[in-house]
This record gives C-alpha cells, sequence and structure tokens, in this order.
C-alpha cells in the first residue's frame, strides 16, 4: 500500500492509505480511545465501593500531607502500596481540588493508562505479527468491554495494565531477538523499571504476569539460556529501587502490620478464599470472557485451532505463555474478579488479530460446533452490551428513553451485521461492524443511561438533601445508620459518623443539632423519633430518599431491592 492515495483514489483507499501510516494509526487510536473512554468521566458520580475508597483514601493523603501511610477514614487502608495513591494525588493538584467532591480528578490515571495500553497493545502485536496485525489488536483492546469500565474508575486496574504491558513490550523485544549477538541495554532496562512500578501498584500480580510468561516459555522450548540476557544481576537491584524505600518506610511506619495486612490476608488470602464474597469457580473467567473482551471476543473463541497449529511459531508461543499460566492462577485463586485477567488481553487481543488477517476464509467453517458456540455466546453477550443498558433504564424509570432507545436500535443493528458478515466469512468487515457496534453501545451507556441513573446513585441525592436542609453549614455532618457506602463518605468529605442502632442515631443528632442531618430507615423511624423525644431533641423532617442500592444484595440476593431513607435534622 502506497504512503499517499492518488486524487481519483476513493474515500475508502484514501482512509486506508493514512491509517497505513504510523501518524495516520496513532491520530485514529487516539480519537477511538477517547470516544470508548471518555462519555461519562465526569457525570457518572462515585461508585460503590473500591472507587469510592479509592478517592477517599487520596483525599485525605493530600489533606494530612502523609504520603507513607494510606488510610480510609480512621482505618488503615494496608491493603496496596501505595502507587495510585500517588497518581490519583497529583492528577487532583493538577486538576482538582480536594474540597471539591468530584470523582473525575481522581479518574484521570485511569483513562491516561487505558489509552496508554491501547498504543502498548498496538506496539507489542505489531512487534510479534507485523504493523496490520499491531493495528488490528489495538482497535480490539480500545473496545474492550473491561477496558472501557475500568478507565472509569479511579483505582488500580487500567494503571495495572499499562505497566504490566510495558514489562511485556520490553520481555517480547527480548524474546524475540535473543538469538542475535548485540542487544540494547535499555530494554532490559525498561522490563525492571516497569515491574518495580508494577509492584508499587498492585504488589506480586505483575511478577505473575511477566513471570508466568517466562515460566511457559521454558516449559514450551526447554531452553532458558536467553533469559539471561534481561540482566537480572542488575536489573533486580533497579526494580528494588524503585518499590524498597516506600515499603521499608510502611513497615517500620506500622511496624510490620502493612504486610501483615496486604500480604497474609489481602494478597495470599485472595488465593486461598474469596475475599468480600467475590468468589467463583475454577472456569470464572472463561465463562466471563466473551463479555469481557466484547466485541473482538469472537475472534478468539475461532482462532484456537489457528493458535494450536501455529504453536511453533514464536510469536504465537510468546502470546500462549503470556496467556496461559496466568490465566490458570486466576482461575485457581479463591478471589475472582472479572478485571483480574485484565493484563492478559493485550496478548488475546494480538492472536485474534493475526488469525483474522492470516487464516482463510473457510476455516471459520472448518470446525461448526466451535463456530455454533462462539457465535451464540458472542451474540448473547453482545445483546447485553447493546441494549440491556437500556432495558434496565426503561425498568427503573417506567418508560424507555427516546435518545437512548434510539442508540440501542442502532447498536443492535450494528450487532445483527456483524454476525451476518461473520457467517458470510468476511471476518474484516464484522470486525468493523463490531467496533462500531461498541462504540455506539459505549457512547449510550457511559454517557446518556448511567449518568441519568439517579436511582442507583444515592449518595449524591442524600448529601444534596442534607445541604438543602442545612443551607447555613458550610458542610452538613450525616449520621448515618444501616446506609454505609464509601461513596456517602467520599461525597460528604469524611463529615460522617456512622449510628449502629436509633438510640445512637438520636445521642448523635442531639450533640449536633446545628449540622446534624440523621439517615434514618423506615423501618427504625419509629424507634428513633421516641428515642430523639427521650434526649430532647425535636425533630424537623429533611426529606425522603427513594432508589435502589445495586451493593445491597452482594453475597445475598434477598437484600437486593429498593432503599428507603428518611433524612432529620434537629428543630432549633
Amino acid at each position: 500500500m502506497t504512503s499517499s492515495a492518488a486524487p481519483s483514489a476513493s474515500l475508502a483507499d484514501r482512509v486506508r492509505a493514512e491509517v497505513a501510516r504510523p501518524r495516520g494509526m496513532a491520530i485514529l487510536l487516539l480519537l477511538l480511545s477517547l470516544l470508548t473512554f471518555l462519555p461519562g468521566q465526569n457525570t457518572i458520580p462515585a461508585l460503590d465501593r473500591d472507587e469510592s475508597r479509592y478517592a477517599t483514601a487520596t483525599r485525605q493523603m493530600l489533606e494530612s500531607g502523609d504520603f507513607v501511610q494510606i488510610r480510609f477514614m480512621d482505618t488503615a487502608r494496608n491493603l496496596q502500596p501505595a502507587g495510585i495513591y500517588w497518581l490519583q494525588s497529583a492528577s487532583v493538584s493538577v486538576f482538582g481540588d480536594p474540597e471539591v467532591r468530584e470523582i473525575w480528578p481522581h479518574r484521570v490515571p485511569s483513562w491516561i493508562n487505558a489509552i496508554v495500553s491501547v498504543f502498548l497493545t498496538w506496539a507489542v502485536a505489531s512487534m510479534l505479527f507485523g504493523a496490520r496485525a499491531g493495528r488490528w489488536a489495538a482497535v480490539f483492546m480500545a473496545t474492550a468491554v473491561i477496558l472501557t469500565v475500568e478507565a472509569r474508575m479511579a483505582k488500580i486496574d487500567a494503571t495495572l495494565c499499562a505497566v504490566t504491558l510495558l514489562a511485556q513490550v520490553a520481555l517480547a523485544r527480548i524474546y524475540l531477538t535473543r538469538d542475535e549477538p548485540a542487544q540494547r541495554w535499555w530494554w532490559p532496562a525498561l522490563f525492571w523499571v516497569a515491574l518495580g512500578m508494577g509492584l508499587m501498584l498492585k504488589g506480586p500480580i505483575v511478577l505473575l504476569v511477566s513471570g508466568g510468561t517466562l515460566l511457559g516459555l521454558a516449559l514450551l522450548e526447554r531452553r532458558g539460556r536467553w533469559m539471561l540476557r534481561l540482566q537480572p544481576l542488575w536489573g533486580v537491584p533497579l526494580m528494588l529501587a524503585i518499590c524498597l524505600p516506600w515499603f521499608i518506610a510502611i513497615g517500620v511506619i506500622t511496624d510490620g502490620e502493612f504486610f501483615r495486612k496486604a500480604l497474609g490476608e489481602n494478597a495470599f488470602g485472595k488465593v486461598a478464599s474469596a475475599h468480600e464474597k467475590h468468589g467463583g469457580p475454577p472456569g470464572y473467567h472463561l465463562a466471563a470472557f466473551t463479555l469481557m473482551f466484547f466485541p473482538a471476543s469472537v475472534l478468539a473463541w475461532l482462532s484456537i485451532p489457528w493458535v494450536w497449529a501455529n504453536r511453533a511459531t514464536p510469536a504465537v508461543r510468546f502470546c500462549v505463555a503470556w496467556i496461559v499460566p496466568a490465566w490458570i492462577a486466576f482461575e485457581f485463586f479463591g478471589t475472582k474478579l472479572p478485571h483480574y485477567t485484565l493484563p492478559l488481553l493485550p496478548a488475546v487481543a494480538a492472536l485474534a488479530a493475526a488469525f483474522m488477517l492470516e487464516a482463510p476464509q473457510k476455516r471459520f467453517f472448518g470446525r461448526p460446533l466451535l463456530f455454533a458456540g462462539a457465535a451464540l455466546l458472542w451474540v448473547l453477550f453482545g445483546l447485553i452490551v447493546t441494549v440491556g443498558p437500556t432495558v434496565l433504564q426503561a425498568v427503573l424509570k417506567g418508560a424507555p428513553q427516546v435518545l437512548p432507545a434510539a442508540l440501542a436500535a442502532l447498536a443492535l443493528a450494528g450487532l445483527v451485521t456483524a454476525l451476518v458478515l461473520l457467517i458470510r466469512g468476511r471476518a474484516q468487515q464484522a470486525a468493523v461492524a463490531g467496533v462500531l457496534t461498541a462504540v455506539i453501545s459505549y457512547v449510550n451507556a457511559y454517557g446518556f443511561v448511567v449518568p441519568a441513573a439517579h436511582e442507583v446513585f444515592l449518595s449524591p441525592r442524600i448529601l444534596a438533601a442534607a445541604e438543602q436542609a442545612r443551607p447555613a453549614c458550610e458542610r452538613p455532618w450525616l449520621i448515618s445508620m444501616r446506609y454505609r457506602e464509601p461513596s456517602l463518605v467520599f461525597q460528604s468529605g469524611n463529615q460522617i459518623q456512622w449510628a449502629q442502632t436509633p438510640a445512637d442515631a438520636a445521642t448523635a443528632l442531639a450533640g449536633r443539632r446545628d449540622c446534624g442531618v440523621a439517615l434514618i430507615p423506615p423501618k427504625f423511624d419509629a424507634e428513633f423519633q421516641a428515642r430523639a423525644a427521650a434526649a430532647g431533641v425535636t425533630l424537623k423532617p429533611a426529606g425522603r430518599i427513594r432508589g435502589v442500592n445495586y451493593n445491597a444484595g452482594r453475597g445475598n440476593p434477598k437484600k437486593a431491592g429498593r432503599n428507603d431513607i428518611i433524612l432529620y435534622t434537629a428543630a432549633p
């Protein structure tokens, strides 16, 4: 393909010619990433529970000036290293204000690193399978459901994906040139620096992925001398120089409690058992894969015979070693969450792209059961992505909304088009239709449906009602009984007190007559009123918030459903 199109060339030819250039592809990937990652960043409220915990701990870090120890309210948060909190602190300092209860500045590191992950996928897939496969792999990654979710959450995983990818890019380069006499020193340096950064984000997870890749390659090839090219004699000290100072500092400050909690309970505890009821049997991640990697997951499933046939190829072997050992480990972890396999998906994207470009058309139908199963799963999960959010919105609001319904219909048409093209064996055209379907679905869900789902975002509504009830107070003090979501802590700026019983709530309100607002479930309303009267508090109703607490049924579906909270102030 030439670098520039002739004047008589069609628009499609000119677009293809421009995309073939690195600069043109970079612009396209950036625009695609912005389209899939940015809608909803500043309109979707802080989410429960992890995002709000990270954001609150970051704000407390900025307010206290203590950038070593991590705290959530009055409790030490000895779960992960401080890397993500530092990144969020820097982002809030540049783009926001800790005193303003905005979540979007906390999310900036996530969506930036999601974009970085897309570009690093382009780099590693191009290195392994060539430029065309690299471009497609990056597109698949930019539109993967799980990355679009993590790009909108102020927590670790999008950043961890980018850092792990950085290590894998360096490792792939060293592996592919392992038989060449000369090697640039910066590739091993990049590998160890990335590992050090990963250790500062989520401890040993980055070692699991890169170490699993090395182990897989050693088992597949039965040779490992080339691994000395990683320069471990100076590389390991370089890695430790990045993370060891903070680990020493936190160990001294907490008298070793951080390591007992982070390693003993959080890391190894998640391996041994389901943490916070996030469990599942082996095969959980495989079952979730079709949804998490939509729209390219169908190609990934169809690529399995091609991968097996080409397993001796170094590029395929590297991707298999990248995916399989870590994936098996994640499947046998006691705790399972969909984002755990995110750092492995760039390798899946590379294989899917290479298969799509290299496999002849007949291979789509060479194994009809595989094709039928993959297509059926893809359509079922595709319906969740395309029309699911709009259907849920219609259920919550009692009627469908016009614009979301129209976009859902357009996305559904794209899903059908992609399926028809795939059945006809036109894989690349089906991939284009799938990508467009995903983009429309994400703009609809994140840009329109989720921000308008006020019924499930109780904390901003509670705080707004409390501020309206206490207009003279700079910030009302919330006394909450039963509703204990971290988003309320974030929204209130830690101006909150938990009440165990109606008596506790009445006593707390009596002590904060000027700016206190009590949040009482209806089932405790009568007892709370009696306790308040006994404490000499004259109650003044301040509103009633009704909605759905999407965390109420976690681990116990019987508790899921509608939430109802009555607000009271103390009359002067």
